[in-house]
């Protein structure tokens, strides 16, 4: 199974799903079973996610010959460490506000000589102490995925040194956020949430270096593409369940 750090290697597009609300295994199963999604990215900053819901997650992840990430408020290492040992490809860091508040959650992700993760092989990661302890700690500092989310106007305007650091492999625009930073709340296609866009790919493209986001519609989808984005966003459960709803109200509408 391929994960997300080989495929952008290739300049795959990565199309992926969000979980958040319902993070439940048959969730994971309806995105895998529809089709054409890569994996998917787990949403514990907005929502109750655990470390067992995270375990869940990697079963069925593996289940489907898919990778995910977790989305994590960077106020601790061990939120990271948890993921990490939990089964999850990587993790994504929301709300940083400066290279230098990147550089440390890169450091919590990483053994050394990169980082100061705290070690340990009893997790999924190190195949429950199966891989040796030397070639545990190579193997995750080289294949784990860091993301770290651009959204605060302080991460924008480091963007150019975020995307720098050795051992962060892409960056990621959240539309939403970065909308209300610029002083245009929920217009996630506003041109200075575009120009803001325009300044994480060309530092991207400057460090060798991917982005990613959450489009909101098909034309926000196709612009970031134009403009070298290769992780898209595709949905989540939330928000296929309302559509789902919605179609199904429209289908029997004069028994509503």
């Amino acid at each position: 199974m391929p994960s997300f750090k080989q495929r952008l290697a290739t300049g795959e597009l990565l199309r992926v799903f969000q979980i958040g609300r319902i993070p439940h295994p048959t969730a994971i199963d309806l995105f895998a079973v529809g089709g054409g999604y890569h994996g998917f990215w787990m949403d514990q900053e907005h929502s109750g996610i655990t470390t067992e819901h995270i375990v869940t997650a990697s079963f069925a992840a593996r289940a489907n010959e898919m990778d995910f990430f977790v989305r994590v408020a960077p106020e601790g290492y061990w939120v990271v460490s948890r993921s990490l040992e939990s089964g999850a490809g990587g993790v994504m860091a929301a709300q940083i506000t400066s290279a230098e508040h990147a550089e440390q959650f890169v450091r919590w992700s990483k053994y050394a000589p990169r980082g100061n993760r705290g070690f340990n092989t009893s997790g999924r990661d190190a195949r429950y102490t199966h891989t040796p302890p030397g070639e545990y700690a190579e193997q995750a500092n080289r294949d784990s995925l860091v993301v770290i989310q651009i959204e605060t106007l302080g991460a924008l305007d480091e963007a150019d040194q975020i995307a720098a650091i050795d051992g962060v492999d892409m960056l990621f625009v959240g539309p939403a956020d970065m909308s209300q930073a610029l002083g245009h709340v929920g217009q996630f296609s506003h041109e200075k949430v575009w120009e803001a866009i325009d300044q994480v790919a060309a530092a991207c493209a400057k460090h060798g270096k991917t982005w990613g986001t959450l489009p909101n519609g098909p034309e926000f989808a196709d612009r970031a593409v134009e403009k070298g984005c290769k992780l898209l966003t595709l949905g989540s459960e939330v928000v296929s369940i309302r559509r789902g709803v919605a179609a199904l109200k429209e289908t029997f509408a004069k028994h509503f």
